[in-house]
């Protein structure tokens, strides 16, 4: 079936393979793709747009010696199959399998780690760097698509890489037709041209004959700027001091591999334009890229079935709320970095174009976009994931929270996020956001608290964070009517004895579940911050142990904060810390990541018998015969 594949184990087959053999390999590598996410799950249409692309470095470049970083990583499949890994695809994103991107401590071939975007120049840049200190004509190239470019931190990299004058190849990967027109042969032929030795050293012999005359040496200069931007976009990155090349055609092998071939040879800074089409070959993702791009199981004949959900997921939840509080308020603007889609703000950006702003992946300045507005008297709400709000944590605080400005963030992903793992994990939030005075945080135990959470955060005056995780929640029927909640107030969802669960967010419900066979007390704390402190005293002075749960970072954490309150009374009482660990989560189901996490009902439940057992023996330890771990009162 695969009988060109099949052959290959690592780079070193492929080079070794006939370049007329190499669109097969594509026909193959793409059908096994599509074989293999529709059993997995994954990103698709990404990575079926990269397939010719990967064939050619990896064909030219001698990896893993040459360095090639992947920019987000999410197009990495056929870079993964052709390093070694094919059959391990069968694993893709599953507990103890090979990761959805690139991964250092996964194989050799995988030059750094990534998963957020805009990184890749940089990290390549570093590299080439550090091969030009070491004296090797090692090669580094970073492969960045056209929607990562909107990022800040690429064009730093951009900038000071025409400063450093390093063997850096930048791969531009435009699949969305954003920076150039459809390319055809001319195109192809013209990269060839402009990459060649001998345009290059015409290029050197010129400047080198022209600098004893500097006027005429700025006039050519200026002369190929303008006729090479008649055909060619490529002027914004030749001021970065890039060698400009393309567009070419990202799905012929031919022009791919004599480019990059002639690309290898050259000295210095090198920016290659290639425009492929995401899904390409695939005629449902070609169709719907966007649908396909991140992908659960599915019939790869007969494509994403199109059945709704029988309960809203928590990001529903919220794109509803938006729509309902923006026909309120006319002072409502949404704000996205790039993910209108994954954050739900598809209808509002419908229903209310003019007040919808997708700034691209620039977390940093959409948040000081969202504060220039509120200054102005707009009510700015940021939908935004858990992991990628860590990336603009200082315009947080020093543009937004330093002047109290009412900007509400709709946090998404809070948590663990499954088949993601830990670089889309939102584990950290709940401790770095209340550490910033100003803020107020809100995690939200079902989707009816979640409508409540975000209205009451929209009536607000001041900087609120309202987290919710992935997925879909309890079921709970949400009102159409919206009404504040009280600021800071918790709520006693259950009443018991002994054992107080003080539960955060998404663990309510399992702390509930357990708080049943326990015969304690459950609280759904709401607020992080401020915390209903009243509440906390309350159920230490009633109850022999306090038990936090949180779907967090323990390390400075809701748990956390429980504890500073009680300190901060004087207050002793013996607590049990429960949430996300001192490490990272791996990939896997999510539901099989909290119970090792001990963050399911059963795991909660076993680590408070624990607990209760380790007091039971400080307790009785020094009586005559040892400790009873059967006191009646704590039910086993």
């Amino acid at each position: 079936m695969y009988p060109i594949l099949n052959q290959i184990d690592s780079p070193e087959d492929l080079r070794g393979l006939e370049r007329k053999s190499l669109p097969r390999l594509a026909e193959e590598l793409r059908q096994y793709i599509v074989e293999s996410v529709c059993r997995t799950g994954g990103h698709l249409s990404s990575n079926l747009g990269t397939i010719e692309l990967t064939i050619a470095l990896h064909y030219v470049f001698n990896t893993p010696y040459d360095r090639i970083v992947w920019d987000v990583g999410h197009q990495t499949y056929a870079h993964k199959i052709l390093t070694g890994r094919r059959d391990a695809m069968a694993g893709l994103r599953m507990k103890g399998g090979i990761s959805g991107f690139p991964r250092r401590s996964e194989s050799e071939y995988d030059a750094f780690g990534t998963a957020h975007s805009s990184t890749s120049i940089s990290a390549a840049l570093g590299m080439a760097v550090a091969a030009k200190l070491e004296g090797i004509q090692r090669r580094s190239v970073a492969v960045i698509g056209d929607g990562a470019l909107t990022g800040g931190m690429a064009f730093e990299a951009l900038n000071n890489a025409g400063a450093l004058d390093a063997n850096l190849l930048v791969v531009l990967n435009d699949n969305e037709m954003s920076i150039s027109k459809n390319v055809g042969a001319l195109d192809n032929y013209l990269a060839k041209i402009l990459s060649g030795s001998i345009y290059s050293a015409a290029r050197r012999a010129g400047e080198k004959v022209l600098k004893a005359v500097p006027p005429v040496l700025e006039l050519a200069k200026r002369a190929e700027e303008h006729v090479k931007g008649m055909v060619t976009p490529g002027t914004l990155f030749e001021e970065f001091g890039f060698n400009y090349i393309g567009p070419i055609d990202g799905h012929d092998l031919d022009a791919l591999v004599s480019t990059l071939s002639n690309v290898r040879k050259l000295q210095g800074p090198q920016f290659l334009h290639v425009v492929t089409k995401k899904g390409k070959g695939y005629a449902l993702a070609e169709e719907d890229p966007i649908l396909y791009h991140g992908v659960g199981k599915f019939d790869s004949r007969n494509g994403i079935s199109g059945s709704a959900a029988k309960k809203p997921s928590y990001t529903q939840v919220f794109g509803k709320w938006l729509c309902d509080m923006a026909e309120k308020d006319e002072r409502l603007v949404g704000i996205t970095p790039a993910m209108r889609e994954g954050s739900g703000m598809v209808e509002f950006s419908e229903f209310f174009p003019s007040r919808y702003f997708d700034v691209g992946i620039a977390e940093q300045h959409a948040l000081t976009f969202a504060a220039g507005m509120a200054c102005e008297g707009l009510k700015p709400v940021v939908a935004i994931y858990s992991t990628f709000l860590q990336r603009a944590y200082d315009q947080l605080i020093h543009d937004i929270a330093i002047q109290n400005l009412p900007v509400v963030f709709a946090v998404d992903r809070g948590g663990l996020v499954g088949a993601d793992g830990p670089t889309h994990a939102g584990s950290f939030d709940l401790g770095f956001l209340r550490a910033v005075p100003n803020m107020t945080v809100m995690a939200a135990s079902d989707e009816n608290e979640l409508r409540q959470m975000l209205y009451t955060a929209f009536m607000m005056h001041t900087p609120v964070a309202v987290r919710y995780p992935r997925g879909h929640g309890p079921g709970v029927a949400v009102e159409e009517r919206m009404r504040a909640i009280e600021i800071g107030r918790g709520l006693v969802s259950r009443r018991g004895e002994k054992v107080a669960l003080l539960a955060f967010g998404s663990m309510l419900e399992p702390s509930l579940k357990a708080g049943v066979e326990l015969n304690g007390t459950v609280v759904n704390m709401r607020f992080v911050k401020p915390m209903d402190e009243k509440l906390v005293l309350e159920m230490a002075a009633s109850h022999e142990l306090l038990v936090t749960v949180e779907e967090n970072a323990i390390m400075g954490g809701a748990g956390s904060a429980v504890a500073e309150c009680l300190s901060r009374h004087g207050v002793t009482v013996p607590m049990l810390h429960l949430g996300l660990p001192d490490s990272y989560i791996e990939q896997g189901e999510p539901a099989a990541l909290l119970s090792e996490c001990l963050l399911d009902s059963t795991g909660i439940l076993h680590s408070i018998r624990e607990r209760l057992k380790a007091l039971s023996r400080a307790v009785y330890s020094e009586l005559p015969g040892g400790y009873n771990l059967q006191r009646p009162e704590w039910k086993e």
